[in-house]
């Protein structure tokens, strides 16, 4: 009778362990998805910012046709992107073509004292700097949930119920060291 009892509270101890680690699971997953979520809405913001900029800096550098496609075009991948990985790399294709279009802009004086331009270049940097704190946010919650799938023995749990490791949201760092060219 004994060993019945000692059976069942070992049972239930291991029961309430696996019910508290998937849902530690799915809270950390949830956390995740707000993570993105909130990096995204910032993301999209940047969008809504681009054409505006765009067309202010075309009214000084009509001949720069090029540069205004490669952003526009880079915009409309990053916003179509459809998995983390392809947002991933659409967002460091973007930011790439951003960073040419503001060397070219420095190309024109009149264009940097323009007003219209420098308000749009202000908010835009405030939503990069939004970003990239939401990267921070994102990138942290996203190094917990994985550390945890991968420890004894919480990733018996992570296994059983199909918890996966996620993907970070990394800058392309052969990109960021690139000095952007502007030819005239």
């Amino acid at each position: 009778m004994e060993f019945f009892i000692g059976l069942l509270v070992v049972l239930a101890v291991v029961a309430i362990w696996v019910v508290s680690a998937y849902n530690r699971f799915v809270r950390m997953r949830n956390v995740v998805e707000e993570g993105f979520s909130t990096m995204d809405v910032y993301m999209k913001k940047r969008y809504d910012l681009i054409p505006n900029l765009v067309e202010t800096v075309k009214g000084y550098a009509t001949h720069e046709q090029g540069t205004f496609e490669k952003v526009v075009q880079a915009r409309n991948v990053a916003q179509n992107a459809a998995t983390v990985e392809d947002k991933m790399a659409a967002e460091n294709m973007l930011t790439g073509t951003l960073r040419s279009l503001f060397a070219l802009a420095e190309a024109y004086p009149d264009l940097k004292a323009n007003v219209s331009f420098m308000d749009l270049q202000g908010q835009l940097q405030t939503v990069e700097v939004d970003i990239a704190n939401s990267r921070k946010y994102y990138n942290a919650t996203v190094k917990e949930y994985n550390t945890k799938t991968e420890q004894f023995p919480a990733n018996i749990i992570a296994r059983m119920f199909g918890f996966k490791r996620k993907t970070m949201f990394e800058l392309d760092s052969e990109l960021e060291r690139q000095n952007v060219k502007v030819e005239f």
